[in-house]
């Protein structure tokens, strides 16, 4: 009996014992990030029969346990990938939300400036101080364009940067988790299958780690854990990691794209596939956000050029020659050709911008694929070619007409199956704005045609000043002096002024009508006699204010969208759409951020350290040592004893 209070005694005393270390390990792990408090689980070593009944052998220490919930660490994980994404995308979005709203940078003031200097050229076209006015207010335009394309150009390296970044942090993670998993199995193999808790708690941190880059699925197998992400790509199988590559698009060298580096190939993954954390959040506010700003700022850019040009074009200069292009715009550009297509083929698509009215702000994708030619256009994943009025989907067309650009095969070669061309109408517009006239002489102000009565008519008929048809180029015979003579009441003829008697011309008179001829338009009102004669003649530019009124009034005119809004109301649906998006992602990003707090409450709750219970535990385990010592003391005393009686 004396034995077995002895091993009774040294049971509880080893019991005791582990129970300090434990609540030690607790208490100097409390602040580690990861750590789960653990607990000692003891049961009882059994019993032994006496005969007058069963009489316990102490205890044993069963096993050394961590206190975790896989449901509270999944949702924490869950959390940390939504409040990651939401959190970069915020930070990302409130970049350009400020740079596009603020008075003194964006567009506003300066488009509204640049329409006051043309209001003054109408009110004063012979002053050499308002044309420079003008062109002063145009240069102004053009490097605030110029400006805003710079700085959203500097927010997308920023995006590629952050995403190399993450690939590089999410490699790390996945090569972390591989090791540990080995390191797992290893030591639950040395442990009859009792894995190691700080390494456990070392592995979910590393997966809470890597949640806040990516959205991941967790795959339980015995004491390893298998990471998947995107559309089922595995990251990490055990004790085998795999890589992502951080590599420049296919079709868009200065845009960062990730590739799957799984099967020793790289496999370009598609950014919708890689959802939630900072990767996501990245990707989604670059195609969604940024993509789109870009895009938006480029249509107001080339509308304003291609309308602004097309009209200044009608007018006449000082030195009496027909206006040229106001702005520097390029209209034709060369499609991107996938790195991937086929070299022997080597095809190449031009597109040319037609009507600014029509433009969108999405980017498009040629691809041939099974023979047929496929465009669709990206921003809401509508195939816009081929249509039901396509005659044969798998002949290139000489020409395609879309959302008011032109496609053109530029090479002789079509293009091979699979190859792939990324169509961006208005992405670099912004950057390309620059102001053409450099003299003020050449400013357009006057109309290129004048118009008079003859002195000697009888009848009370007048006529307009005459407005001179687009689109440019005009007629170029729309110099060329015409008289037209009405021949009765209501009936007219035109001629060459130097030839009066072959008619070029006739029609009937309406009063207030239209008479069109040459390129040019007028009306004649009243009652002109017959014999009465109005002339149509050149115009030398000097204190003519017609075509500056016309582009003053271009400042109102719904011009963009589908002739639905103006360069000043595109720029306002513009900000409007980003900052309402940055509101929205704000709002969202700090709901998920209290989700976060909330799951890492109730998780701490489970498995964080509470100092006062490991203190009164301290207490409870060491007046346990101390009664162990006593047990192990009253059985040596007991030793004594019954050597003394045997003396």
């Amino acid at each position: 009996m004396g034995s077995s209070i002895l091993g009774i005694g040294q049971s509880a005393l080893a019991a005791a014992q582990a129970g300090l270390a434990t609540t030690g390990h607790n208490i100097a792990n409390a602040a580690t990030p990861g750590y789960s408090r653990q607990q000692v689980v003891m049961g009882t070593a059994g019993s032994q029969n006496y005969g007058f009944g069963y009489i316990g052998k102490g205890t044993t220490i069963v096993d050394v346990k961590r206190v975790y919930s896989e449901l509270l660490g999944g949702q924490v994980r869950t959390a940390e990938t939504s409040k990651n994404q939401f959190e970069t995308y915020y930070n990302q979005i409130s970049r350009i939300n400020n740079q596009l709203a603020d008075p003194a940078v964006g567009l506003s003031p300066v488009l509204q400036d640049f329409f006051k200097g043309i209001q003054d050229l109408a009110a004063n076209p012979n002053a050499a101080a308002s044309r420079q006015a003008a062109l002063s207010s145009a240069e102004a335009l053009a490097a605030r364009f110029q400006g805003l394309s710079a700085e959203m150009d500097e927010v997308a390296v920023s995006v590629n940067r952050q995403i190399e970044a993450s690939v590089t942090a999410i490699n790390v993670y996945a090569a972390q988790i591989a090791k540990l998993n080995d390191a797992i199995e290893k030591a639950a193999g040395n442990a009859d299958g009792k894995a190691s808790n700080d390494l456990l708690d070392q592995r979910d941190l590393a997966l809470t780690e890597l949640s806040k880059e990516i959205k991941t699925t967790i795959v339980k197998q015995g004491n390893s854990y298998s990471v998947f992400i995107g559309n089922g790509q595995p990251l990490v199988v055990g004790a085998r990691p795999y890589n992502l590559v951080a590599a420049a698009s296919p079709t868009d060298p200065m845009r960062i794209g990730v590739s799957y580096a799984g099967t020793g190939e790289l496999r370009p993954l598609s950014e919708d596939s890689l959802p939630g954390g900072k990767l996501g959040g990245l990707f989604e506010f670059r195609a969604k956000s940024l993509d789109i700003a870009q895009n938006s700022l480029g249509r107001i850019a080339m509308g304003m050029a291609l309308t602004f040009n097309a009209q200044h074009r009608l007018g006449q200069d000082q030195t009496g020659a027909m206006g040229g292009d106001f702005f520097n715009m390029p209209t034709t550009f060369r499609a991107a050709s996938s790195s991937a297509n086929d070299t022997t083929a080597a095809a190449e698509i031009d597109f040319t911008v037609t009507n600014a009215g029509a433009l969108t702000t999405s980017d498009y994708r040629l691809q041939r694929v099974n023979g047929e030619y496929l465009i669709t256009r990206l921003s809401d994943k509508t195939q816009v070619y081929p249509t039901a009025s396509t005659a044969d989907p798998t002949v290139f067309p000489s020409s395609v007409e879309i959302d008011g650009f032109r496609l053109n095969l530029a090479s002789t070669n079509p293009p091979a199956d699979g190859d792939v061309f990324l169509i961006r109408p208005t992405a670099t517009a912004a950057a390309s704005f620059s102001v053409a006239i450099k003299n003020t002489l050449n400013v357009a102000a006057a109309a290129p045609i004048r118009t008079a009565a003859s002195t000697s008519n009888t009848g009370t008929g007048s006529i307009s000043a005459g407005t001179v048809n687009g689109p440019a180029p005009v007629n170029p015979d729309l110099k060329d002096p015409i008289t037209i003579r009405f021949t009765a009441s209501n009936q007219y003829e035109l001629f060459a002024s130097s030839d009066l008697t072959t008619p070029l011309a006739s029609g009937t008179y309406t009063a207030g009508g239209n008479i069109t001829f040459n390129g040019w338009t007028v009306q004649v009102s009243g009652a002109p006699a017959a014999g009465d004669t109005f002339t149509v003649s050149a115009n030398d530019g000097l204190g003519d204010n017609r075509n500056a009124v016309l582009l003053g009034a271009l400042q109102s005119a719904n011009t963009l969208v589908g002739g639905t809004t103006s360069y000043q109301g595109a720029y306002a649906q513009l900000v409007n759409l980003v900052g309402n998006k940055t509101r929205e992602v704000e709002v969202t990003s700090k709901a998920e951020a209290k989700y976060l707090e909330q799951a890492i409450t109730a998780q701490q709750s489970e498995s964080g350290v509470n100092l006062d219970e490991e203190a009164t535990n301290l207490m409870r385990y060491q007046q346990a040592y101390q009664a162990a010592g006593k047990v192990m003391q009253t059985a040596n005393q007991m030793f004594e004893m019954l050597l003394t009686l045997g003396d």
